[in-house]
């Protein structure tokens, strides 16, 4: 069971799962992650949110111990995500008089996870309503499309705490001492970095309320300068605005040559005096360089050329970048092929698709392994990129 501090009412009753190897069958999770859940103990009950499947005994468990013999009046249901809502029905069969309250989104999802018409139970709230359980009123405050849109959060004024949905997840476990910024950074740009407009608009909502804690659905609960950090970092992320000066310098290689280019380049820019972070596409955490592009204020991609097109790490890459809402950077191109360069080519037409790039030239083509030119013009583009930076 989680631990907190929160108001002695709220009782954290989630899951960690250390044993999962792909989150939404993607993204590596080699430090686990947590479903949490939270239990509001007042005059009325409420479950805020059920868990995945794969921890529905250990939940259930949890959440009888907190309960210690009463019965949960209501389940809110903020988000419909298999690994927030894969337990509703098993909870609702064992607490038959239990109501759900959801807004008029959730009920068609539940119904069409499940195949089950749950409307005789359901409590449907919209933005603004109130559900009072005695000392503690949740306030309910829709959040569309962050990520999916029935998604909802709930503010209990008592106790100053925000039930925030997916919102300030991170992978990796609750534990309040763990290091949050670099996986919540990997979880957010990965995961929810698409919609940052609505990352906006509800940041400006919360603005609004007097936020003293912030339980999120992944991750620890957050309060104090952990909670200032991480609405710093949220309004930095959704905005698209660089979070560090540096580059992230991403390489897709077949044989190595590319590569041995690629890093030679990147100890350039560190004499440049730039930040640089050096990831092969081929071999590392794609997610880790989706986030780190995000980053950085500068990015250099360099790839080898493949069925006249380019290297599918890169390929991929680059579709993900576009797909999150990449823009506004500064980015350096390098290719290498061997008869037939046909990178540069490939990834200028992707990068097209994106706002506010500025391509640096030079523009490198190397054929087949670097030359005493091709270091030259590498340093050219060193300096043209610590300039623009």
């Amino acid at each position: 069971m989680m631990t907190s501090k929160l108001d002695a009412v709220v009782v954290p009753v989630g899951c960690f799962d250390g044993d999962l190897d792909l989150f939404e069958s993607q993204y590596a999770v080699p430090n686990g992650v947590s479903y949490n859940s939270y239990l509001i103990v007042d005059e009325k009950t409420a479950v805020l949110d059920t868990v995945d499947p794969r921890k529905t005994g250990d939940w259930l468990a949890n959440l009888e111990q907190a309960l210690a013999g009463r019965t949960p009046d209501y389940l809110v249901i903020h988000h419909m995500e298999p690994d927030h809502a894969g337990s509703i029905s098993t909870l609702a069969d064992k607490y038959p008089d239990m109501t759900l309250v959801g807004n008029a989104k959730t009920f068609p999802m539940l119904t069409a996870f499940t195949g089950r018409d749950f409307g005789d139970r359901a409590l449907i709230v919209k933005e603004g309503d109130g559900l009072s359980l005695g000392a503690h009123t949740l306030t309910f405050y829709t959040a569309p499309m962050v990520h999916w849109p029935e998604v909802m959060v709930s503010f209990e004024k008592a106790s100053g705490t925000l039930f925030a949905a997916d919102g300030f997840g991170r992978f990796g476990s609750t534990n309040p001492d763990d290091p949050w910024v670099d996986e919540a950074r990997r979880y957010y740009i990965n995961i929810v970095g698409k919609y940052g407009v609505q990352v906006q608009a509800l940041l400006k909502k919360a603005a609004g309320l007097d936020i003293k804690t912030v339980c999120p659905l992944h991750g620890p609960i957050l309060s104090g300068e952990a909670l200032a950090l991480a609405l710093e970092k949220y309004d930095i992320w959704s905005r698209y605005v660089p979070e560090d000066k540096g580059v992230l310098l991403a390489y897709a290689s077949i044989h190595g040559n590319t590569a041995r280019a690629a890093l030679e380049l990147a100890e350039m820019l560190r004499a440049e005096g730039l930040t640089v972070e050096a990831i092969d596409l081929a071999r590392q955490d794609w997610a880790q360089a989706v986030a780190g592009a995000f980053r950085y204020s500068g990015l250099v991609l360099a790839a080898s050329s493949y069925d006249a097109g380019v290297f599918p790490p890169m390929a991929q890459f680059l579709m993900r970048l576009k797909s999150k809402g990449f823009r506004d950077r500064t980015v350096g191109l390098v290719e290498n092929g061997s008869w037939g360069p046909s990178a540069m080519k490939t990834m200028l037409g992707e990068l097209e698709a994106m706002k506010g790039l500025d391509i640096l030239e030079p523009k490198i083509t190397i054929r087949s392994a670097a030359t005493d030119e091709n270091r030259a013009q590498m340093k050219e583009l060193a300096r043209a990129m610590a300039q623009a930076l």
